[in-house]
């Protein structure tokens, strides 16, 4: 977690450092900072009558059935698919909307020995979608090439040099993934030049389909697909799990790449839920046993030891494949997971100087962002900021860092190719890409979802949309939404923390939206004095209930300015994660605070 700060414009009083980019700042130019007091949450209480019979039936605790009843597991068949996930329960193939379509196409080409070329987004979905695929048809076609585009020069979705490309080199299907559902343009530029298209998306479709051969989405209006979450690659793995299935090819074939499908989902931040948690089960479990090659070189060279998990796969490993993409090309990434084992250890390098070089770029630019914020004025429900130095690869990332400072849906746009190109990122419960939509007239082209979207737009435009947009946000956002929360699952005693509520919460995992993991919170909490401050930023200490003298280690990440909090003697309130510290072989329980306030 990290420390969230607002800038009300009257206040005088500083505290004596700032977080930004992951590192912190003096305040001798963000004069007016003061941290955010968080709005604790609790989620719904499920009905009695439900939690009690699953508590007996599991032989479980009141708190943890209350959870999982929360979640939708109220029956112990229920608990037994969502702790025992079986590649099983995947749904059938062939119900998502023109899979029998696709799947005829595909064995076709390969049957024919027609030139297929994997079309992929520059980010980690795309590329692990390319990557997936290639690797498991290159078992049945040697006429396999892929192609990423150049984010400087084509931008996003399927290029009009993309279409060229393959035309000029024979290609007969082109099959995109993680990309298309809005390319209507180009489809009609491959349909003239004779090529197939197959669409293997999972974004929003907008009012217009794009006329190619087959379209897999299921989030189709007519598409009567199951689940709807999938990622891009997700969705790639459908078609080619069809493609098993009509050919009579063993799926083991195919689940032995699901450490990349599990890496497209952690990355994509799609609900780990459904299907999505079965891949993610199953791929972690791949990833922690028998990595693909190019996979494990980049898990040596992050550094990460140990059992990853989904929090790794998003901060360790996606970054250094998004790096290529955001600073040179992302078909580097994609070479890395497909090639030779022989050159992983050398590509996986060249990715981590990347990640280093992308990480010293969107801390510069996060400063000077939000100077920016403060120059404009704190009183505006949204922000957009402009820069034409900005380097296009980092703007979705300052984006986000602008939101952890100052809690508004965030737009951060520069120059590229004499137009404005800008990503959007918002706060939760706030739609960003329909209050884009309402500004579409200033824009050239937009895309994404309720969370992020990319746009452009002429620069004569800009200011324009600075305007509209801020009078769409303020019209329909909610105070509510401007202000950080924490959703906590229940309250529990502290008698109840132990190492076997651990291991059963463990099981819960893979997790990640829609499936986090359990934040409790628990009142009449004493801190023992010395706590210790490590680093300048992190709260280390022990503590324990009013009633109850016996102690749990506890650690505060980014809580160091609660010290005051911790030492007045009061009771307090604390919200936290567990977790299990192991060291030299000693199993440790720690709670892993992520906020402390007075009891109320």
């Amino acid at each position: 977690m990290r420390v969230c700060y607002l800038f009300p414009q009257d206040h005088k009083i500083a505290p004596s450092f700032i977080k930004i980019a992951g590192i912190y700042h003096t305040t001798c130019s963000f004069p007016y900072l003061q941290p955010v007091k968080k709005k604790w949450i609790y989620k719904k209480a499920p009905n009695a009558a439900i939690v009690e019979p699953l508590s007996q039936s599991l032989n479980l605790n009141h708190y943890l059935s209350k959870i999982l009843v929360q979640r939708g597991i109220n029956t112990f068949d229920g608990a037994k698919s969502f702790f025992r996930p079986s590649l099983s329960m995947l749904h059938d193939p062939f119900e998502m909307l023109n899979m029998d379509r696709a799947v005829n196409r595909l064995t076709e080409a390969i049957f024919n020995r027609e030139k297929i070329l994997l079309y992929g987004d520059y980010d980690v979905d795309g590329i692990t979608s390319v990557s997936l695929a290639f690797l498991f048809l290159s078992e049945f076609s040697d006429q396999l090439a892929f192609y990423i585009p150049d984010r400087s020069t084509e931008g996003y979705g399927i290029s009009e040099k993309g279409i060229n490309y393959a035309h000029d080199h024979g290609f007969d299907l082109i099959i995109a993934l993680d990309v298309g559902i809005r390319a209507v343009d180009r489809a009609r530029q491959a349909k003239s030049l004779g090529i197939d298209l197959i669409i293997c998306d999972h974004h929003l479709p907008g009012s217009v389909t794009p006329d190619v051969f087959a379209i897999l989405d299921p989030k189709q209006d007519d598409c009567s697909y199951p689940f709807k979450e999938l990622s891009g690659c997700g969705v790639g793995f459908k078609l080619l799990e069809g493609f098993c299935h009509q050919n009579t090819i063993d799926k083991n074939q195919l689940y032995k790449y699901l450490d990349l499908l599990a890496v497209s989902i952690a990355c994509d931040i799609v609900p780990i839920v459904g299907e999505n948690r079965i891949f993610c089960f199953y791929g972690l479990k791949k990833l922690n046993q028998s990595p693909l090659k190019g996979l494990k070189s980049l898990i040596k060279i992050s550094g990460k030891k140990g059992v990853l998990n989904v929090s790794d796969l998003v901060f360790a490993l996606g970054p250094r494949i998004n790096a290529a993409g955001r600073l040179s090309h992302a078909k580097e990434s994609v070479k890395l997971l497909i090639g030779p084992s022989e050159k992983t250890e050398k590509r996986a390098g060249y990715l981590h100087s990347k990640n280093q070089e992308r990480r010293a770029l969107d801390q510069t630019i996060t400063v000077e962002a939000l100077e920016m914020i403060l120059e404009r004025g704190l009183h505006k429900k949204s922000t957009v900021l402009f820069n034409k130095s900005w380097h296009k690869g980092v703007i979705g990332i300052v984006a986000s860092r602008c939101i952890e400072t100052y809690h508004r849906p965030t737009v951060i746009l520069t120059e590229s190719e004499g137009r404005a190109i800008g990503s959007a990122r918002s706060v939760n419960g706030f739609d960003v890409h329909k209050a884009i939509t309402q500004c579409a007239e200033l824009l050239d082209q937009f895309g994404g979802h309720a969370h992020a979207a990319g746009l452009t737009l002429p620069l004569e435009n800009v200011e324009k949309f600075v305007e509209k947009f801020e009078t769409v946000v303020s019209n329909s956002i909610a105070p509510d939404q401007l202000i950080p929360k924490i959703e906590i699952d229940t309250e529990i005693p502290l008698k109840y923390i132990n190492f076997k509520t651990y291991g059963i919460i463990s099981q819960m995992a893979p997790f990640g939206p829609q499936n986090q993991a359990p934040l409790f919170s628990t009142k009449g909490i004493l801190v023992k004095s010395n706590p210790v401050i490590i680093k300048e930023k992190h709260l280390k200490g022990f503590l324990h209930e009013q009633h109850d003298k016996k102690t749990y280690e506890f650690i505060g990440f980014d809580l160091a300015e609660k010290m005051a909090i911790t030492e007045s003697g009061k009771p307090l309130s604390i919200v936290y994660h567990l977790e299990v510290n192991n060291y030299l072989g000693n199993r440790t329980l720690i709670l892993n605070l992520k906020d402390i306030r007075f009891d109320t």
